[in-house]
């Protein structure tokens, strides 16, 4: 049995030591917070939740997986149900696309109301990333990545110069195809310039498997994972902040913190490396995605028609709404949640109201973060490394590190965006710590 010490309690670091936990291992969760969860946690004000953080996943089977070989299925936890509209765009040119999930079809009807024959085209922009789907999911999502033993398609894939811009631009001629289809970077502070062609897999992901969200908040997630890691007998210490990692004899053997020493046999890094001394000399060249402008909303009265979960108003600022479940607000209100990146995104309500959505009357409480504010809350960015070309790949840790004895998770480990990369990159650690 190895003593596992895992710093940070966002959704990366639970669901590693919830994995880790069940092979039999002793596991000790850190966190200078005062609750579990990192960004995948709630937000409460006057009545009101927002989840602070994603509202939906991709690939559900990597949570169903996780569920399953930490103790207990999902569906005995937390109903997971799929959106029949991945998110609805709106153009400046007043033309929208509500772009279904789980079907071709679907995605091809609904295209095709922007234009006759651009159902067909965007169909073959999404079925280009069929390869390398199967190439990044057995060779680099579900083990870890190694040249001696992945596919040389597949090296060849992860060493390509080809960017999404160009990818975007050679296979959709419509600009408002190019906008739905970098929507997944641009919202998450990435330049299509700098993130390389196969990201883009994530247009497949969504045709294929849609999107799908836990009814009450994603943070429910978290909340059990906290729950399942107690009650296995996992020590989740919060409060704690913690300050390096302790190497002797060439590797980790504690980890420092406010509150003293804590031996390990294996430390499993959870938030940004540059955090820790130890590892931050083995990133420098990478920079972290930069939070976008939050404004949590509490609202009451005859609220604009948003039809869907997520709404996107393309233009500058780049406006994303997303609409909180029910029961988020007291009754006869409601609670929104807007994302704003661009020139005026400050005030993200009265970017609104320039696009004629029109809000401010309504508001009854509200709580707004800004950049800056929002990497103090959560102790760094919770959006991983920024793309900043091919070099990136090869630049970013995980699942391990130079440091022998340290292995890498959450966002700034996976390869792609949201909880369902973060959980395989998760699952990816739990295999290198041998089970009992």
């Amino acid at each position: 049995m190895a003593r596992v010490v895992v710093v940070g309690a966002g959704f990366g670091g639970l669901a590693a030591a919830a994995r880790l936990v069940r092979l039999g291992h002793e596991v000790v969760v850190l966190d200078a917070a005062d609750a579990a969860g990192g960004v995948c946690r709630r937000v409460e004000r006057d009545g009101h939740t927002w989840d602070a953080g994603p509202t939906y996943t991709l690939l559900p089977a990597v949570l169903r997986d996780l569920f399953r070989k930490s103790g207990r299925p999902l569906e005995r936890e937390m109903d997971l149900v799929a959106h029949d509209v991945v998110r609805e765009h709106r153009f400046a040119d007043g033309t929208s696309l509500a772009l279904p999930g789980g079907s071709r079809g679907a995605q091809v009807r609904a295209v095709d109301g922007l234009g006759a024959g651009l159902g067909e085209q965007w169909a073959a922009y999404v079925a280009s990333y069929t390869e390398t789907w199967e190439l990044l999911r057995t060779d680099v999502l579900e083990r870890r990545w190694s040249p001696e033993v992945g596919r040389t398609a597949t090296a060849r894939l992860l060493d390509s110069r080809a960017t999404l811009q160009r990818a975007l631009r050679r296979g959709l001629r419509d600009r408002r195809l190019r906008l739905v289809a970098s929507h997944p970077f641009d919202v998450d502070g990435h330049e299509p310039g700098g993130v390389p062609a196969w990201a883009g897999v994530v247009a497949y992901l969504e045709q294929r498997f849609g999107t799908w969200s836990v009814p009450t908040h994603m943070a429910t997630v978290t909340e059990v994972l906290a729950d399942r890691l107690a009650g296995r007998g996992a020590e989740v210490r919060l409060g704690t902040r913690v300050h390096d990692v302790v190497v002797r004899g060439g590797r980790a053997v504690a980890v420092a913190t406010s509150a003293g020493e804590v031996d390990a046999d294996v430390v499993v890094c959870a938030i940004d490396p540059r955090r820790l001394p130890v590892l931050a000399p083995h990133v420098g060249a990478t920079q972290p995605a930069m939070p976008p402008v939050v404004a949590h909303l509490g609202l009451e009265g005859d609220l604009p028609d948003l039809p869907h979960h997520e709404t996107v108003i393309h233009g500058d600022p780049l406006l994303v709404v997303r609409v909180q479940p029910p029961g988020s607000a007291p009754a006869g209100g409601a609670a929104w949640t807007v994302v704003a990146r661009g020139r005026g995104a400050e005030d993200p309500v009265r970017s609104l109201a320039e696009r004629g959505v029109h809000v401010r009357p309504h508001v009854v409480t509200r709580i707004d973060l800004s950049p800056r504010a929002a990497a103090e809350r959560w102790g760094g960015s919770p959006y991983g490394v920024r793309w900043e070309g091919r070099g990136t790949t090869r630049q970013r840790l995980g699942p391990r590190t130079p440091v022998p004895g340290v292995l890498v998770t959450g966002a700034h480990a996976a390869v792609g965006p949201g909880l369902a990369f973060v959980g395989l990159a998760s699952a990816l650690v739990a295999a290198e710590v041998p089970p009992v």
